[in-house]
């Protein structure tokens, strides 16, 4: 499996995914950190990949994405965005719904 395969499988087997530096019990950077605390706020289960671990995945990411910056957040296989974007959608009341009907269609299914 190429690392092309490998990203579009980690999106479509979690509905909320978190591309980031260091893990959520341990970010390794603030924006990372942020949208951890949002996720958490939210009362989300989400995946995250530790791109510092994966450097594959690392490079890969930013031509799949088209998005050159981490943290990533994808919610049912899409890029919501980054740090700025998760922290705009989260103050504005918008993040904690869009988690939860991605999530909720998991249980469901």
């Amino acid at each position: 499996m190429d690392v092309i395969e490998r990203i579009k499988d980690q999106l479509g087997s979690h509905p909320v995914v978190l591309y980031m530096k260091g893990s959520p019990d341990f970010p390794q950077c603030g924006f990372s950190s942020q949208v951890v605390q949002a996720l958490k706020a939210c009362n989300t289960q989400f995946m995250y990949i530790n791109i510092f671990e994966d450097l594959e995945v690392r490079e890969a990411l930013k031509e799949y994405s088209n998005w050159p910056t981490y943290p990533q957040l994808y919610i049912d296989g899409e890029l919501v965005g980054g740090c700025d974007i998760i922290m705009d959608l989260y103050n504005k009341g918008e993040l904690e719904g869009m988690v939860a009907a991605a999530t909720k269609e998991t249980k469901e299914s």
